[in-house]
């Protein structure tokens, strides 16, 4: 852990090679840049490494989630259980329906739904009276007289939930499961492929995530009808046999374009070896991290047969002070973010529904403690070694 010169040290990097670069330039030698062959081979190459029916490919992972939780036949008023210990667009694709996000917390060690309080709330809320209020929001409790449709789980950091437990609980109380794997390409649970052990998964490329496309997402789902409804929904409600003025359904403008679709086609065509790039880097970290005072690196569940490593999400002792650290780091030259803000923190959620700290403590632990280090599939040896001795340094200091 020595060093002695300043790296440059980038939060995240895209893995990109003349292969994409290739595959975009030779779309634009062409006169199709939306709905073209790109998009349909980017499909078909999710479909076959997944083992799935249905891949569908859209502009954002938040669009995925959307058109999910509407193909869930969520609608105003209803609720979804879900996590407040995500990225905010698990949240927001349920408001956007018109319906509540119930929140149960999380467990302690891999960030994901608590199941014990998961099977409480949904007992409670699908059985009604006095025990489902103690899950709803507290402002506009009485507003709130809606029916539970779904569970979306998030696969959190890389790591998926726990699928079985999921499954068994949606299945006896008659819910669609939404699995969010746009952090999870590539994970794997109990040897089965995360984003496929739910009714629909969604994956995301955003340039930090295991492939990227830019901007853009996928549905996955063996449900025919649902499929159909969703590629209908992303193209502004066009269903089969309807001519490009016709909208069978109030639908949205969520498709994914030809260039965007070369790059994530191309990128498929690597990814074991930007999957195994990430896996060296985490392990890099791993190494020197776990003998650090002050740090947990992250915990990896048995459930888990692989690892995806979206980020690489360390969490200081508690009484060391985050702010202090990210400071400090950057004297260094490496940035850091906190991963993640509660979503029942936010100014808009506690604002609409009266949420306070207090309300789900373990996802608070999380989010005041987790810090994201430079992560990607590019980052070498040194850089992991220069972040590193600068966090002991920081650490050592304080």
């Amino acid at each position: 852990m020595k060093t002695t010169t300043t790296l440059h040290i980038p939060m995240s990097s895209p893995d990109l090679t003349n292969l994409e670069r290739e595959a975009v330039a030779q779309v634009l030698r062409t006169p199709h840049l939306s709905m073209g062959d790109q998009i349909e081979a980017f499909e078909a190459a999710f479909c076959r490494y997944l083992g799935v029916k249905h891949a569908i490919g859209v502009n954002s992972g938040t669009a995925a989630l959307h058109l999910c939780v509407l193909a869930a036949g969520v609608e105003a008023g209803d609720w979804v259980l879900t996590t407040p210990f995500s990225f905010v667009a698990s949240t927001n694709v349920i408001l956007y329906a018109g319906a509540i996000p119930v929140f149960v917390d999380v467990d302690p060690q891999t960030g994901n739904l608590d199941l014990q309080q998961a099977m409480q709330a949904v007992h409670d809320l699908t059985t009604g009276g006095k025990a489902a209020q103690r899950w709803l929001p507290r402002r506009g409790q009485g507003q709130h007289r809606g029916q539970l449709k779904a569970i979306l789980a998030v696969d959190v950091f890389g790591q998926p939930a726990d699928w079985d437990a999921l499954r068994e609980l949606a299945d006896q109380y008659h819910l669609k499961l939404i699995e969010d794997s746009c952090e999870a390409l590539g994970a794997e649970y109990k040897g089965r492929k995360a984003g496929v052990l739910g009714d629909y998964g969604t994956f995301g490329f955003y340039p930090n995530k295991q492939i990227t496309t830019g901007e853009g997402g996928m549905i996955v789902t063996d449900d025919d009808a649902a499929a159909a409804f969703m590629r209908a929904l992303r193209n502004q409600g066009r269903a089969p046999g309807d001519t490009w003025l016709q909208h069978t359904y109030l639908g949205y403008n969520y498709r994914l374009d030809e260039l965007s679709a070369a790059l994530g086609l191309a990128q498929m065509q690597r990814l074991e070896e930007l999957l195994r790039r990430r896996e060296q880097v985490a392990a890099w970290y791993n190494q020197r991290l776990k003998v650090l005072d002050g740090v947990e690196i992250p915990y990896i569940a048995p459930t888990t047969t692989r690892m995806s490593w979206f980020v690489y999400v360390i969490r200081l002792a508690a009484g060391i002070d985050r702010g202090r650290v990210a400071a400090r780091l950057a004297e260094f030259g490496v940035p850091v973010r906190p991963y993640f803000l509660p979503i029942h923190l936010q100014p808009y959620m506690q604002e609409r529904f009266g949420y306070r700290r207090g309300d789900y403590p373990v996802t608070e632990d999380l989010g005041e403690r987790g810090l994201a280090l430079p992560f990607s599939g590019v980052m070498s040896e040194e850089q992991v070694d220069y972040v590193c001795h600068a966090l002991q340094m920081v650490l050592k200091s304080l």
